[in-house]
């Protein structure tokens, strides 16, 4: 037999010594029928003493027997290699028993002990089974039966007359039949030591697989932990630069200085959109991004987009081309797809050195299928599932900041997820790619709206508290707000903030997210809301943890993240006015 490393050794000795335990429990109702049949057949012509004797040793071995290995099976401390031995001396103590009913030869007929030899022949058959042809125990039961067996045909009849040619025949019959056995039970137990192996691989692979797993998981949140504290520290100062850089524009400078504020407030947006690739990320990490679908034509929506990105291919000499029926109409979230559509024409024009980009819409059954190619460097084969990844860029081992994070067709392939669309690539190396996105088709062309919202661009009279446990950032909000017509209340905590609202009710108050002292805008908000019921709120956060997105979106508040640029501060205080119907907004919207 193999013989196995000690630790997979002994799980195979244990699982044999439950295998015994688990047959022993069976066992004493066949064997026990069987010696009833043959105390049966006795009892007319053997003494009725010593057959019950027999079948009481029968049966008491197989009670002991069930006991004793059921005490083997369960855990303890001595070895299994040990109980089995102890298994095998009762299996042999089983088989002797049972073959003491050889004694009983002389007083059967022939046909009584071919049927004797039978069940012998059967009970040795059955062991190779039951005992999953493990040597040791199988032979302390196999050769007592078969020598008794053997014996009393090669005796004749236990001496009593002479021996035949048939009675030697059939002996060398039981001596071969149980060597056949003998190599039946070797097979037998390769093949359980094989699946005992198998199952204790098993075990072990899923143990590693699920540590591995629960690695990666921590890896992950890991990951999403440190994304979203840099990002918090990382959007602080850039928010404070940008509304002073807001405030500046908005101050009578000298021509040298305004350009330096515009290039600064360029190099501010530029870090902002980046920003706001790692915030898309965490957004659709935290499951807060909802799908709004409504029906709009393709024609008109992708030339705008098209346009709005001429002027980036332009600048690398590629031409841009559009085609798309007039005809296609299609129903999803038209915010989302842009997402979608302006990071493939971005990295076409990325990864395109010459040639051009062209958008496609063709028409495929039940769906207008969006195409964009170019005739750029192409992606590997080997390389291609791997674009997908976050922060891997093909070709850009520098990291040129230029190519962005490599973020965009992460975001891609969870925008697609979100909207249940198809997306499909085919890319040949050195000769482009092609992206493809199935949108469902819609035959009924909407409606469209010829109003149009003009906003003002100051906010007289306005009447702002500004809650910030960052000094400059409060400075900064201040300087901006004033500039454009605002009377400004900014303070540090939820307690001055409630002290201050008291004294003269806010028009709006704009709190971050993440205060001191275990407090939090959320909260804050919630007080000042209790004790100044319809309080207009705006939401400032630079954190990006998935949980405080999704409590901030089940809060129902108007969520800016930082860095905020003048626009969407403008943005967001118009819409949280007009939402809580403010007397104010009035003035804001006539």
């Amino acid at each position: 037999m193999r013989r196995e490393p000690l630790a997979e050794q002994a799980a195979v000795d244990e699982e044999l010594l439950r295998l015994l335990a688990q047959q022993g429990r069976r066992l004493p109702y066949p064997v026990g029928v069987s010696a009833l049949v043959i105390a049966a057949m006795a009892w007319g012509s053997v003494a009725h003493g010593w057959v019950l004797a027999w079948v009481c040793s029968v049966f008491s071995v197989l009670a002991f027997r069930r006991w004793a290995l059921l005490r083997l099976a369960a855990p303890q401390q001595t070895p299994a290699w040990k109980r089995l031995r102890w298994a095998s001396g009762l299996s042999a103590l089983n088989g002797i028993v049972y073959s003491a009913s050889v004694a009983f030869v002389p007083f059967l007929s022939d046909y009584e002990r071919m049927v004797q030899t039978i069940i012998l022949l059967g009970l040795c058959a059955g062991s190779v089974a039951t005992t999953a042809g493990y040597w040791p125990v199988l032979l302390s039961f196999l050769l007592p039966l078969t020598l008794a067996n053997c014996l009393a045909w090669g005796l004749g009849g236990g001496g009593q007359r002479p021996v035949t040619w048939l009675e030697l025949a059939l002996a060398a019959l039981i001596l071969g039949f149980a060597w056949i056995l003998a190599s039946m039970a070797r097979d037998a137990y390769r093949i359980f030591v094989d699946s005992v192996l198998i199952r204790h691989q098993q075990v072990h692979n899923n143990q590693a697989l699920r540590l591995a797993l629960d690695r990666a998981e921590a890896a992950m949140s890991a990951k999403t932990r440190f994304l979203a504290s840099a990002s918090h520290d990382l959007r602080q100062p850039m928010h404070t630069l940008s509304l002073f850089g807001a405030a500046l524009v908005r101050r009578p400078l000298d021509g040298v200085s305004a350009g330096i504020v515009r290039s600064m407030n360029m190099a501010v947006q530029s870090l902002t959109a980046q920003m706001d690739v790692l915030l898309d990320i965490s957004k659709l990490d935290a499951g807060v991004v909802e799908v709004q679908p409504q029906v709009f034509g393709l024609q008109l929506w992708l030339g705008r987009l098209c346009q709005e990105m001429q002027a980036a291919a332009n600048g690398k000499g590629l031409a841009l081309e559009l085609s798309c029926p007039a005809d296609a109409f299609v129903e999803t979230d038209p915010a989302l797809l842009e997402r979608v559509l302006r990071n493939l024409i971005d990295n076409a024009i990325k990864y395109t050195d010459q040639g051009h980009i062209s958008v496609i819409v063709e028409r495929d059954e039940a769906v207008w299928r969006v195409c964009v190619c170019d005739t750029g460097r192409g992606i590997a084969p080997e390389e291609q599932a791997r674009i997908f990844e976050e922060f891997y860029q093909v070709g850009n081992p520098e990291r040129d900041r230029a190519n962005g994070l490599g973020l965009g067709l992460s975001i891609v392939s969870r925008l697609v997820d979100l909207l249940d669309m198809h997306l499909g690539l085919y890319s040949v190396l050195g000769q482009g790619c092609r992206f493809s996105i199935g949108i469902e088709a819609a035959d009924i062309e909407p409606t469209v709206s010829n109003a149009s919202e003009t906003a003002p661009a100051l906010l007289p009279h306005l009447h702002v508290l500004v809650l910030d446990d960052e000094a400059p950032v409060r400075e900064a909000m201040t300087a901006l707000l004033t500039g454009l017509g605002c009377e400004v209340v900014a303070v540090a905590s939820t307690r001055e903030a409630i002290l201050r609202s008291l004294m003269r009710r806010p028009d709006i108050v704009l709190s971050d997210l993440r205060l001191r002292g275990g407090d939090d805008g959320i909260s804050a908000l919630r007080s000042l809301r209790s004790a100044l019921p319809g309080l207009p709120a705006v939401l400032i956060s630079g954190d990006t943890a998935p949980e405080r997105l999704r409590e901030a979106h089940a809060a129902g508040l108007v969520l800016l993240h930082k860095p905020v640029l003048e626009a969407q501060l403008l943005a967001a205080i118009r819409s949280a006015l007009l939402e809580s119907h403010s007397p104010v907004s009035d003035s804001l919207v006539n």
